[in-house]
């Protein structure tokens, strides 16, 4: 999939993320143009503004509106983890980032600030988050005070857990390194890449970007500017300084950067620490902090005012010790206005970034393979409202049905007909608080329609002895027989049943009515697994019992095909207890037979067979059982020889591995029509009516 986005994350506390932010966004906007900025989750409550979307949004998206640059608080975050609503939480991340990625070229991600969360936790939840957006993801961790050897060893870590988590890893930034240790390290890892290699990017501690300005200070304790000007308070401040002691014994511990804090009413040493900038035998302070409220009397202030200083001198209310407490406490950050600052990270960031190598990494980024459940069903939602169809369900009886109809319409993904006496549907869905006013409801019984349909199905089985009283019969109840009558009339574009009925009873009609694909004599189901971070098409896991050759090609091509529709690339494994020639058997035969005929009839598709489940899925297998197969350790649908085989693996896999199982999904038929399990989900139902309106759209196609 296309996905035009990077997410970078701390994975330790303090380790200057937002210098690499901003590096990433000065490259992607002189590269790429118009690039928005997206923090999924902000560690601010409504009435703050975040510094980094100020920052960022300011300088390098400023048409973007704020609300448009963040997801969640961490506080509703903490909510959904309680209430077990993280997959709500990712499905509206899912929905905000899709619907900035349509309005710009890239979208750049920042994650969750590691001290919003316990930090394990914190670090786990941005890899959550990167994998289920498809975004690449950018690691920054500290080199602060750590051994060449040390920090070696976390980028091995890191990259671990990042692999184990099921993101592409698309850089680590090792930020806040010392100048001796960076050599070093340069050296250790100037070794030739190899095609799993994930770059690595060395940046030097700076002093400056880890102090505050004056005007930092200014903001955090609410100082007033004694001189009202301007100027000098993006002066980085340093250190401290105290003054408690007499001028002359003061001078002597003026530092190049100081604050000075002083009582307002000291004179003394307020005029001596501004006499240090016009002298050359001191340096140059920073700024002086008056503490206790107190203000310099008329004369001083007519000095102070007189005096050609951008030194800026501010005043705050509470006494020496807190001042000097609360100054210590301010963080360093790097504000919108402070140009300085801004200057002296993107100058580092370009200095030891390679940007011709960041310009090939931001190409391979474009694509990611990543597929998680998440993404698979919002995909769903997304592709059936982009070309919206109609689906009747017959068993609008079933709770079930119900609810999952009302989300449905809510979300706008499909136009529903439901079957039955309106009043009894009227009735329960109030009973349950459900509003349906968006649904058609159609009573066999009593409609105009049943006739009509009674006449053609009579037309189409009478060869088979049907009498028009027992057609009358058929559509006169809500049916799947009404229902495939929709379908097979042009009234509706699709059917799902089965929550009620069993599989025979909603394929049945299919195959008298609709029936089968030219070229296609069996009626064939597959599920679609939807591991952690891919889809596996499985067929066929609920219908043939033991197809034949003829019946098991056609089931392989009808689950490439399917595999096709829902965006999956199809490289077919036709499974067996054998790889290649080494078995022999009459079920080895079959599959070695099928295999032959369904490439025989489609040699556009890979395939391959017969192949055992480990050689088709795990590359490291593959490249001993079968070293020369282009599907082989890249398979991604997986056709079994029966209807125990596939039904078990289906359901070992899903229980044992989490796997969410979407279906099963009918193929084969004209029309799409679609089977659910008498023991289904409200999220099953909805998730198969999705399916038949995707299906409903290729075959208008």
């Amino acid at each position: 999939m296309q996905s035009n986005t990077l997410y970078i994350a701390s994975l330790e506390p303090y380790a200057g993320k937002l210098i690499v932010t901003m590096g990433i966004m000065e490259f992607l906007t002189r590269s790429m143009g118009n690039v928005a900025f997206f923090r999924p989750v902000i560690d601010t409550d409504r009435h703050e503004q975040d510094a980094d979307i100020e920052l960022i949004r300011g300088r390098y998206c400023p048409s973007m509106d704020y609300e448009e640059c963040f997801g969640f608080q961490a506080t509703e975050v903490k909510s959904f983890v309680a209430e077990d609503r993280f997959k709500f939480f990712l499905e509206e991340l899912l929905k905000r980032l899709s619907s900035l990625k349509k309005k710009y070229d890239f979208v750049l991600c920042e994650g969750l600030n590691s001290n919003a969360f316990l930090s394990a936790f914190d670090m786990d939840i941005n890899m959550e988050i990167a994998k289920n957006l498809g975004c690449p993801f950018v690691g920054v961790i500290s080199g602060m005070n750590q051994a060449p050897r040390d920090i070696a060893s976390e980028i091995k870590i890191t990259s671990d857990a990042i692999k184990e988590a099921g993101c592409f890893h698309y850089a680590t930034f090792v930020n806040r390194m010392a100048e001796d240790t960076l050599g070093v390290l340069e050296v250790e890892l100037d070794e030739p890449d190899d095609e799993n290699s994930v770059p690595i990017f060395l940046i030097p501690e700076n002093s400056e970007l880890d102090k505050p300005s004056i005007g930092d200070i200014g903001d955090n304790l609410n100082c007033t500017n004694v001189l009202e000007r301007a100027e000098g308070m993006d002066r980085i401040v340093k250190q401290f300084k105290i003054a408690a002691m007499t001028m002359e014994h003061f001078l002597d511990h003026v530092e190049d950067g100081d604050l000075i804090i002083v009582p307002g009413d000291r004179d003394d040493i307020i005029l001596a620490s501004l006499s240090t900038l016009f002298c050359s035998n001191y340096p140059n302070i920073a700024g002086i902090l008056l503490s206790g409220g107190f203000i310099p009397g008329p004369n001083t202030m007519r000095l102070l005012s007189g005096r050609d200083s951008s030194v800026p001198i501010l005043s705050v209310q509470t006494d020496t010790y807190t001042t000097t407490t609360d100054a210590a406490a301010v963080p360093a950050i790097i504000s919108p206005g402070d140009d300085r600052k801004i200057a002296l990270a993107l100058g580092l960031f370009e200095t030891h970034v390679d940007g011709e190598r960041l310009k090939q990494l931001a190409e391979l980024s474009r694509t990611s393979e990543t597929m998680t459940p998440v993404m698979f069903e919002y995909g769903l939602f997304e592709r059936a409202r982009t070309d919206k169809k109609h689906i009747v369900l017959p068993e609008a009886t079933d709770e079930r049905i119900l609810r999952a109809t009302e989300i449905l319409l809510r979300r706008d993904v499909v136009d529903i007909t439901l079957l039955g006496n309106p009043d009894e549907i009227s009735t329960r869905a109030a009973a349950l608080g459900l509003d349906l006013s968006g649904a058609s409801l159609i009573d066999p019984a009593k409609s105009s329609l049943t006739e009509e349909f009674a006449q053609t199905f009579y037309e189409l089985r009478k060869h088979k002895n049907m009498t028009l009283d027992g057609a009358r019969d058929a559509m006169s109840s809500p049916s799947a027989y009404f229902g495939t009558m929709m379908v097979y009339a042009g009234k509706a574009d699709g059917m799902v049943s089965g929550a009620i009925h069993t599989t025979a009873n909603t394929i049945r009609p299919a195959l008298q009515i609709i029936k089968t694909t030219p070229g296609i004599s069996v009626v064939s189901s597959v599920f679609l697994m939807c591991l952690d971070t891919r889809v596996l098409v499985y067929g066929d896991c609920a219908v043939n019992p033991d197809p034949n050759s003829e019946q098991l090609a056609e089931i392989a091509i009808s689950s490439a095909d399917t595999a096709r529709t829902f965006g999956i690339d199809p490289k077919v494994a036709m499974l067996s207890y054998s790889s290649g020639a080494s078995g022999t058997g009459a079920d080895v035969e079959k599959v070695r037979e099928g295999t032959r005929i369904a490439k025989e009839k489609r040699p556009d598709l890979l395939i391959e067979g017969p192949i055992q489940y480990d050689a088709a899925i795990e590359p490291s297998v593959a490249r001993t059982k079968m070293p020369d197969s282009p599907v082989a350790g890249r398979a991604t649908v997986f056709i079994f020889p029966d209807l125990n085989t596939g039904n078990n693996t289906y359901k070992a896999v899903q229980r044992s591995s989490g796997a969410v199982a979407i279906g099963p999904v009918l193929q084969g038929l004209k029309k799409p029509v679609n089977d659910l399990s008498r023991g289904c989900l409200v999220t099953d139902i909805i998730n198969t009516v999705a399916i038949t309106a995707i299906q409903a759209q290729s075959i208008q196609q």
